[in-house]
């Protein structure tokens, strides 16, 4: 069987993350504008690829002025660095799963990430587009990535916490006959 190219289909697909926030509680926030492609080869998934871009700017916490603290050049620093971008190196069968191993690049750093992901089923839309569906999940250390603004607290420990986790739930569209990845 021939590889199949999937558009990410941003309408129903979600980029989300959560930290730590003052040691107990956990801040979550998503990415709102993102594209990107997957090549899957069933028949040999280790042929399979991922890639993704990321508007950094488009990070969304659902507190305003958060948001705008996160794009400055305490973190994302998205005048300098526009996009996150993730590009799959190696695909490993686990079991039901799929081990996607990539660089991903924040702040200009790229470093090596393993995404535990999962195909969650193909299906046709009523319109006749044929769809797949995937989940998958990381935890990153934001300081390997250059984000390491920190304020001490009073208490003890600190407002930000280290570990960042992902989880991304796709769909994407099988593209057209000669259609090219991006």
């Amino acid at each position: 069987m021939a590889t199949t190219l999937w558009n990410i289909d941003t309408t129903h697909t979600g980029i989300h993350f959560s930290v730590r926030h003052m040691v107990v509680a956990k801040v979550r926030g998503n990415f709102t504008k993102f594209g990107g492609t997957i090549t899957l080869d069933d028949a040999n998934p280790a042929a399979s690829s991922v890639s993704v871009s990321i508007e950094a700017a488009s990070i969304h916490t659902g507190v305003e002025q958060r948001d705008n603290h996160l794009r400055s050049p305490d973190f994302f620093d998205v005048a300098k660095f526009p996009a996150l971008t993730f590009q799959s190196t190696k695909v490993e069968p686990s079991g039901k799963h799929l081990k996607v191993t990539g660089q991903l690049t924040i702040r200009g750093i790229s470093r090596e990430v393993v995404l535990e992901a999962e195909q969650l089923g193909i299906a046709k839309d009523p319109w006749g587009n044929t769809k797949a569906a995937f989940e998958a999940k990381t935890t990153i250390n934001r300081s390997d990535f250059g984000l390491t603004w920190n304020q001490a607290l009073e208490a003890g420990g600190v407002l930000v916490g280290e570990k960042i986790e992902i989880a991304l739930e796709v769909q994407a569209a099988q593209a057209q006959s000669g259609e090219k990845a991006a």
